[in-house]
């Protein structure tokens, strides 16, 4: 029997307890020693909250910082998790002359996922993005573990022809198996009701404070999930487009990705009452459709 849960836009069927399957991906910590980070004993969020946490006052802005900033600038990047995510340097091929930034985080010794307008775009690349430089952990003019140009990539077909904002998933490829060294995230397709109260974590690059040269952190609650998306009250800017959602059930638990961050408050329905950034959702599809691009290019 269909059991949804009133705060979630999915259709009933995606709360069929009884033929919901987790489909996952497998993490790993990397074969480069890791001292505890300080950070991450301090900030990363574990388990469920019966309530979110609270901002200081009304969210302003589109991309999208709660009215006082809270984000965390994260120093011992060269640590776990933080040196699974890497900022990006996107460079389009002729006649685009724009540079961007973003950020993507490593699913596999030579794969990054993040968010599928970092490597397709007509409007802003023409279509394929032509290279990126991948930094894993950087933090400003330090480059822990390197940087690598990538300039393979997948997203999906829908994306491709949209774009539509529920299928805003991209994946990196390297030549490299960088992230034997530096570890790479578990994927996870968790359903609503795991969801429901969920406290999620968020770090990347964004561009209003460091220009996408450090990486800065903030973590809250789930607000909401649709059978796409899930929406949450958690602060980024331009330039963390890409970076890992992920969810941690106890304190030294394995990092979880369930999403990737994509949209600003923009994206969110304002029929639903609620000021929330969001970002694509790791539904099984799109698990099993990263797998498949994992499997093509050698992981």
């Amino acid at each position: 029997m269909a059991n949804q849960i009133e705060w979630s836009s999915s259709p009933p069927q995606t709360e069929a307890v009884a033929k919901f399957t987790v489909t996952e991906t497998s993490g790993h910590p990397g074969t480069k020693p890791s001292a505890a980070s300080d950070a991450a004993d301090d900030l990363i969020v574990v388990g469920k909250s019966d309530s979110r946490l609270q901002p200081a006052r009304a969210r302003l802005g589109n991309e999208t910082v709660i009215g006082v900033d809270e984000r965390v600038r994260i120093s011992d990047t060269d640590k776990l998790p933080w040196r699974m995510i890497a900022a990006l340097s996107l460079k389009p091929k002729p006649p685009f002359t724009s540079s961007f930034i973003g950020t993507g985080w490593f699913i596999g010794p030579k794969t990054l996922l993040t968010a599928g307008h970092c490597v397709f775009s007509k409007s802003d690349f023409g279509g394929w993005i032509g290279s990126i430089e991948v930094s894993p952990g950087r933090n400003g003019a330090k480059f822990p573990y390197g940087t690598v140009t990538a300039t393979r990539f997948s997203a999906t077909k829908v994306w491709q022809d949209g774009p539509d904002p529920d299928y805003d998933i991209g994946c990196i490829h390297l030549d490299q198996p960088l992230g034997d060294t530096v570890g790479y995230f578990k994927i996870a397709s968790l359903s609503d009701k795991d969801l429901e109260g969920a406290l999620l974590n968020i770090s990347g690059y964004p561009g209003d404070r460091g220009g996408g040269e450090q990486q800065f952190f903030h973590a809250n609650r789930v607000l909401r999930t649709s059978a796409r998306r899930v929406f949450y009250d958690i602060d980024t800017y331009g330039g963390q487009s890409g970076s890992p959602v992920w969810h941690q059930a106890t304190p030294g638990a394995e990092p979880v990705a369930v999403g990737i961050h994509a949209y600003g408050v923009g994206g969110t329905p304002g029929s639903w009452g609620i000021t929330a950034n969001s970002g694509p959702r790791l539904i099984p599809e799109m698990v099993d459709m990263v797998k498949e691009w994992l499997k093509a290019h050698g992981s």
